[in-house]
């Protein structure tokens, strides 16, 4: 178990080192360009002396690959994810700003979604053409049907015409008082959670009744054990990991769904912060967002992977 968990943890340096260099290119592929979008708002002529001053002050007159190995020297050098373009905040300080409101956006929805979709799809697969079995199935494809972005606004918008109510907007941090922050944040974690509760019951129920054929279920039946015990024990255990394979192939969705979340309810984590940094064209700070989102998604699926071990002895020796 211990090579196959080293070798998982030694793909993650080339697996950065790739993902730094796509982040770095995609950003610098962008239409548009920071020196003119701040000559323009100083309502200056673009002349080539002025431009190059600028350049100069943000540290964009030497070539793309000189400010490559600047910017991962930083990073692994110093921890430091670099300075904003257009702001006197480094971008470690502007991200560690916002990150604790979107990483508990993100797993108050993952809690919801399993919370969800994994008793439901247990209860559908082993209660198979019942009534509960199509009712849970039909609310999965509801789940997954409808656009988050789009349910976000009309939750947004309906209750405040017909009610005069609407989610509260204005963000309270957890640290000054968690029961107003959890209240606000319920709602959007929920929508947020909906398409990944969904796929995550189709799937858990696809694979309980794959599991529930097994010979070895049906022999744990014969001997007498309580249909509890077969469920629990033998069933669910092997049933989970192409679920929490789903659920680590998701990740990249509740994060990238959280912008647009965050967007609406006026949420102030990084999903804002990259949006407001791509308008005005802040290269180090969208680098930055994208580099620490990248990070964070390959460490959990590190730990997907390194979980496999647990839920499959047969990993375990490979």
């Amino acid at each position: 178990m211990s090579k196959y968990i080293i070798r998982r943890l030694l793909l993650v340096i080339p697996t950065v080192f790739l993902v730094s260099l796509v982040v770095f290119i995609s950003v610098r592929l962008m239409p548009g360009d920071i020196v003119d979008l701040l000559l323009s708002e100083q309502g200056s002529v673009s002349v080539t002396a002025h431009r190059e001053q600028i350049e100069e002050l943000l540290g964009l007159n030497v070539p793309a690959y000189v400010q490559y190995f600047r910017w991962m020297g930083g990073i692994f050098l110093q921890g430091n994810l670099g300075q904003s373009l257009r702001s006197a905040d480094t971008v470690t300080t502007l991200v560690l700003n916002r990150l604790p409101v979107t990483l508990e956006l993100g797993a108050l929805a993952l809690l919801m979604s399993m919370l969800a979709g994994i008793p439901i799809g247990i209860y559908s697969s082993i209660r198979q053409d019942s009534v509960g079995d199509y009712v849970g199935r039909s609310i999965a494809i509801l789940a997954i049907s409808v656009p988050h972005f789009w349910l976000g606004i009309m939750v947004m918008l309906y209750p405040s015409i017909y009610w005069g109510w609407s989610p509260p907007i204005e963000y309270v941090p957890l640290t000054e008082d968690p029961i107003a922050n959890i209240k606000m944040m319920l709602i959007p974690a929920a929508i947020l959670a909906m398409i990944l509760a969904g796929q995550v019951m189709r799937m858990t129920r696809t694979m309980m009744l794959e599991v529930l054929r097994q010979d070895y279920v049906r022999t744990a039946y014969s001997k007498g054990l309580r249909e509890r015990t077969v469920i629990i024990r033998h069933a669910v255990k092997n049933a989970m990991i192409p679920v929490i394979t789903l659920i680590g192939i998701s990740l990249p969705f509740l994060i990238g769904g959280s912008l647009v979340i965050e967007q609406i309810f006026a949420l102030p984590g990084i999903g804002r912060l990259m949006l407001s940094s791509l308008e005005g064209r802040d290269y180090t700070t969208v680098s930055g967002v994208n580099f620490v989102i990248a990070i964070f998604v390959v460490i959990f699926n590190v730990i997907i992977d390194i979980s496999y071990s647990w839920l499959d002895p047969r990993i375990r020796n490979t």
